[in-house]
């Protein structure tokens, strides 16, 4: 059974906003960014020319501290990585929210943050593509070639009107195929240090080509995007392998159904083959910039028996693989494979990471590098009430689609 392709709804737009602020704080974020996404997500929601499927917005946000750094070890630049997309998808967690957008149910509006590596001054040194390395395709950071010479069929691409978003918007229409259906949005206030942001040091940085996360993962939302974002930020950039053993390797494991009954609204839980094509589809289109229907991604399905659960192991032509694996216990591959070195988890399971290098410690194995993913809030917002964690909690999820069906349909 090939991937299901990263784009398949029936619509798709792509937004270019200006560079990050910095520092980039999530009120410098909301300054900047929260005209063009209101307008933007108004839009799209109600569009009249969408009839079935949600619409796949990417959002390209362009980072100055990933300029020329793409390469490099992810750890010194994960904390300031980590602020811009917890940021971001707050705010539109935030604005979905306080405009009643969908962005749930499969009629909504599907954001998707693509980090872009991108000088706050807009002035680009780029290699001849012959001399690109293929590996600069990989996400969920990029730079703007990649981003531009991508097949992805955008309706349309909007810019946002500042100077720094006119320089962008004109960078990427030099790299694009002719013919871009532009429109633009209105700009914020962009708030900057004389200072950028500074990464952490790379002494003794450690590139971690085999990264791991877990979840149930229902009912696919915001919070689990931001998680699934930093994960895949972790993984780094290596050299091509010949042997396929040791391709740098996303693993998601994904909780079994059987693990999952007690849960509250369960009828309502959606089986692990949808939730595995649910994360699929996510991460597969910020991770891959190439055709989504280059014949060198190849999809395999393993059948679980008696002793073994169920996968699904996806590999593209970067050298890189991700493995969806079923798991029934709190630890899964991370204490089956010794070769992962880093695992992403958030915050309030935090324990989970210290069990975790616990039982590898008993193997011998090395300790597990943890990067720990903020669970988004509110804080201080206008809005601070149920709406907001209603789009960060499938439980609440399931409830809603429970009280619709004991509404009944409309009249």
């Amino acid at each position: 059974m090939p991937p299901a392709p990263a784009q398949s709804s029936s619509s798709s737009a792509l937004l270019l906003l200006p560079p990050a602020p910095s520092p980039p704080s999530y009120e410098a974020l909301k300054a900047a960014y929260h005209p063009c996404l209101l307008t933007l997500l108004r839009q799209l929601a109600r569009s009249p020319r969408r009839t079935h499927g949600p619409v796949v917005l990417d959002i390209a946000l362009p980072c100055p501290h990933l300029y020329g750094r793409l390469a490099s070890p992810r750890g010194p630049l994960y904390a300031t990585t980590h602020r811009l997309v917890a940021g971001l998808y707050k705010l539109l967690c935030i604005i979905a929210a306080n405009d009643s957008i969908d962005t749930e149910d499969a009629a909504g509006v599907d954001a998707r943050v693509v980090l872009v590596a991108y000088p706050r001054d807009g002035r680009l040194t780029q290699l001849a593509d012959d001399a690109r390395p293929e590996q600069e395709a990989q996400g969920p950071a990029i730079d703007l070639h990649t981003l531009a010479r991508s097949p992805r069929a955008w309706e349309t691409v909007y810019a946002v009107q500042t100077e720094p978003g006119d320089t962008l918007l004109r960078n990427f229409l030099s790299f694009s195929p002719p013919g871009v259906n532009v429109s633009t949005l209105r700009g914020g206030i962009q708030i900057t240090s004389s200072s950028p942001a500074a990464a952490d040091e790379e002494v003794d940085a450690q590139n971690h080509l085999s990264v791991a996360v877990g979840g149930t993962f229902d009912h696919l939302h915001i919070g689990h995007k931001l998680l699934l974002t930093m994960f895949a930020f972790v993984l780094g950039r290596g050299s091509p392998s010949v042997n396929d053993e040791v391709r740098r390797t996303l693993t998601v494991g994904i909780t079994g159904d059987a693990l999952l009954k007690n849960k509250k609204y369960a009828e309502f839980l959606e089986s692990w083959q949808l939730r595995q094509h649910a994360v699929h589809d996510f991460l597969s289109s910020i991770i891959y910039f190439g055709g989504p229907n280059d014949g060198r991604i190849h999809w395999q399905e393993l059948a679980g028996g008696d002793t073994a659960d169920r996968a699904v192991h996806v590999t593209y032509p970067l050298d890189l693989a991700i493995k969806y694996v079923e798991i029934q216990d709190p630890f899964g591959p991370t204490i089956t494979d010794e070769s992962i070195s880093a695992l992403a988890i958030s915050k309030e399971t935090r324990s989970g990471g210290t069990a975790v290098n616990d039982k590898r410690a008993e193997k011998g194995w090395q300790a597990l590098e943890v990067f720990e993913v903020d669970v988004l809030d509110a804080g201080e917002e206008e809005l601070v009430d149920e709406t907001f964690q209603s789009k960060l909690s499938s439980t609440e999820i399931r409830r809603q689609r429970s009280e619709r069906v004991k509404a009944g349909p409309r009249a």
